[in-house]
């Protein structure tokens, strides 16, 4: 299977930390009432984000932001916003 597939086949296995769901809220300035799961899930599902595999993990790129996923595990790691070069 595709790397970008098994991603996308198991989505309902993404997750994360407590400690990962203050982190990607702080980096990408999401409020307290937002769920953290579902925006990543809702921005890797959506037809334009890009998804490649680098070494254990998946970079899901998209509308300025960066979200990492190991791809062993499908924990989401953080999300940052991506600089401008």
């Amino acid at each position: 299977m595709e790397p970008t597939q098994a991603l996308l086949s198991n989505i309902e296995k993404l997750h994360t930390t407590a400690m990962g769901i203050d982190r990607i809220r702080k980096n990408l300035g999401l409020s307290t009432a937002d769920d953290v799961v579902e925006y990543c899930k809702n921005k890797i599902l959506d037809k334009r984000c890009a998804i490649y595999q680098q070494g254990k993990n998946w970079y899901c790129e998209m509308d300025g932001i960066r979200i990492t996923v190991n791809s062993y595990s499908y924990t989401i790691i953080t999300a940052h916003k991506m600089k401008d070069r």
